[in-house]
């Protein structure tokens, strides 16, 4: 059987690429842009039903001939003389039912759960990973992360839904009705009359519960970010004391879902209830009239038996429908919930056909740059800086002055707002993103590691690096001791150790070494740090700094320091202030100018004070 399950599973491929670049906006737009992607899937699971629905029907019709022939026939030679009509029935239930109903389940269980659902979240997935910093500093992870996951569950269940069993049902509801009206036009009526009934009802009710269920499913989400939220940052929730709050707003936020829940389960209580008065009133309704036509003998009792069965069997199905129905809607409004979130749209986007960054000196240039990130004025205005090819330079300013703001428009996690940023000569806007920070090298003041192995995060920074480097780079940022020394709760030592959520488990300091090791391992041609050396104590940062200046040679290096001390030895200091350059030259030029900035900075600092700042902008 495994070759069987491994067909129908290589059916769908979950990580093919999108047809195109920008996913359309609107609810079944958004759903087809998937879909047409595994048409025949679908394709067959539509015949399937409109087959297996014809089945069902034949079945019900197999017992009132079966009441018939046994109403009319010679006990003793029933089978002989019923033989193939018999062999007939046993076929279609044995062999052609089984058939269809183990296709249904192998296309949806083989084929569109482990297929179509990944796909839809593989490609939300990428969507997501293409937009830029400020969209994922305006939401929660936790939240963009259950958008993702939702999508695929809700596109999924709504087609396999629609296809397997709201399709089966209708068809079955359709061919009942004509079987019935064959039998006889009154009874035919009465089927059609319940059939307006439950369409119209179902007309007014379940663009509701598909409103009510996109309105819960953004709840979830967010009581889903809110946990994850607090979950991450435990550690300061521990450190203020803040547990008692922290319930108090997750309880906000679950209240806040039950209310949109309850709301919810109302209309589907409502349904249920208004289907059972309006079935019941039909099955008795076209029961007697059954009976009243067979009293009259316009048909045979194997005629109400086949009648009687079709209709429990569509009061059955009628009920599951309705349900199904909502489920369709309830799925359909989640995929619009994750919609909305998933296709916004991508602020900062490559040009077609975007070149790669080449690097041939690495003269940086900003010409008269401005940036407020989108307020009227504030952080950078009209601001210009030439860094030549191979100096190092060194940023420096009170906090608020725009030093990281710079750095970050020079990563292009920002687009100017006037202006433009060149190096040697490219326009950051014309060339690939991806190959632009593949050409910076940086190390922050609060490094962030992965959830994986010390190996893992220190190769990020050259994946196809070996483990001679590996080692090496390590060794240079002064990490080797501590990694050697590590084991997780898993039994994982060394290099093969997990740090845990955004490195947890380390120290400030080691956090920092791991990163250092990263960006020496990179090997970029411009270099930026970003108070890279903050969290270490005296001696591990001094010897650091001297594989620092081995790694600096003959790159363009751009640093960021409020210890002025650490960065007085480069070829030329900036001194920013409230997003401008109001002095730059030599530590002993600036120091020279007693009425400046720089002075005043250092001076405060050499004299043992050193002014409460508020964190880098």
């Amino acid at each position: 059987m495994s070759w069987l399950f491994r067909l129908f599973e290589s059916w769908i491929n979950p990580f093919r690429g999108p047809p195109t670049n920008d996913m359309p906006r609107g609810g079944f737009a958004f759903l087809y842009y998937f879909v047409s992607q595994v048409r025949w899937p679908f394709a067959a699971m539509l015949v399937l039903g409109v087959i297996s629905a014809f089945v069902e029907v034949a079945v019900f019709n197999f017992l009132g001939n079966i009441v018939d022939l046994l109403d009319t026939s010679n006990r003793s030679t029933f089978f002989a003389d019923h033989a193939w009509t018999l062999l007939g029935m046993a076929f279609v239930v044995l062999v052609v039912r089984a058939l269809v109903n183990s296709l249904m389940a192998l296309i949806e269980e083989q084929a569109v759960v482990p297929g179509f659902f990944n796909l839809v979240r593989w490609q939300c997935h990428q969507r997501v990973m293409k937009q830029s910093l400020s969209y994922f500093q305006d939401d929660l992870a936790g939240r963009l992360s259950q958008k993702v996951m939702q999508s695929g569950m809700s596109a999924g269940d709504f087609m396999v839904n629609l296809l397997q069993v709201a399709w089966f049902i209708v068809v079955y509801a359709i061919t009942t009705l004509v079987l019935i009206a064959e039998l006889d036009i009154r009874l035919g009526a009465v089927v059609g009359l319940w059939l307006i009934f439950f369409a119209v009802a179902a007309w007014k009710i379940v663009p509701r519960v598909r409103d009510a269920a996109k309105s819960m499913a953004n709840a979830y989400s967010g009581v889903t970010g809110r946990l994850v939220d607090t979950y991450t940052n435990i550690q300061s929730v521990k450190l203020f004391g803040s547990v008692v709050e922290e319930n108090r707003g997750a309880r906000a936020s679950v209240e806040g879902f039950i209310a949109k829940l309850q709301r919810f389960t109302r209309l589907l209580t409502t349904i249920r209830m208004t289907m059972t008065v309006i079935n019941g009133v039909m099955i008795v309704a076209i029961a007697g009239l059954a009976l009243k036509i067979w009293q009259d003998g316009a048909i045979s009792t194997g005629h109400v038996a086949f009648a009687l069965s079709l209709i429990l069997r569509l009061n059955i199905l009628l009920n599951r429908l309705f349900n199904q129905l909502n489920g369709l809607f309830r799925h359909f409004g989640s995929l619009q919930d994750s919609m909305e979130t998933i296709i916004k749209p991508i602020l900062l986007m490559d040009k077609p056909e975007a070149p790669p960054l080449n690097i041939s000196k690495g003269e940086v240039r900003f010409e008269n740059i401005r940036f407020h990130y989108g307020k009227s004025d504030g952080v950078i205005d009209h601001m210009d800086l030439t860094i030549d090819p191979g100096e190092r330079v060194g940023l420096v300013g009170p906090s608020g002055a725009g030093k990281t703001t710079l750095t970050s428009l020079l990563l292009r996690f920002y687009d100017v707002e006037a202006g433009r940023i060149l190096i040697d000569g490219q326009d950051l806007r014309d060339v690939s993103q991806e190959t632009l920070r593949r050409s910076i090298g940086m190390v922050t003041q609060d490094p962030s590691l992965l959830h994986r192995s010390i190996r893992e995060n220190i190769l990020y920074g050259r994946p196809d690096a070996g483990e001679k480097d590996l080692v090496a780079a390590a060794r240079k940022a002064h990490a080797l001791d501590f990694i050697e020394g590590l084991e997780d709760k898993k039994g994982r030592r060394g290099f093969d150790a997990f740090v845990g959520e955004r490195g947890v488990k380390l120290s400030g300091g080691q956090r920092q070494r791991i990163a250092i090791a990263r960006v020496l391992l990179k090997d970029a041609p411009i270099l930026v740090l970003d108070e890279a050396t903050s969290a270490l104590d005296s001696e591990v940062e001094a010897a650091i700094q001297e594989n620092l200046q081995g790694l600096m040679a003959g790159k363009t290096v751009i640093a960021i320091a409020h210890r002025l001390s650490t960065i007085a030895a480069m070829d030329r200091l900036i001194v920013m202030n409230n997003g401008r350059v109001v002095q730059e030259g030599s530590h002993e030029v600036l120091l020279s100018q007693e009425n400046g900035l720089y002075a005043q900075l250092w001076h405060r600092q050499s004299g043992g004070f050193l002014k409460t700042e508020p964190a880098l902008t």
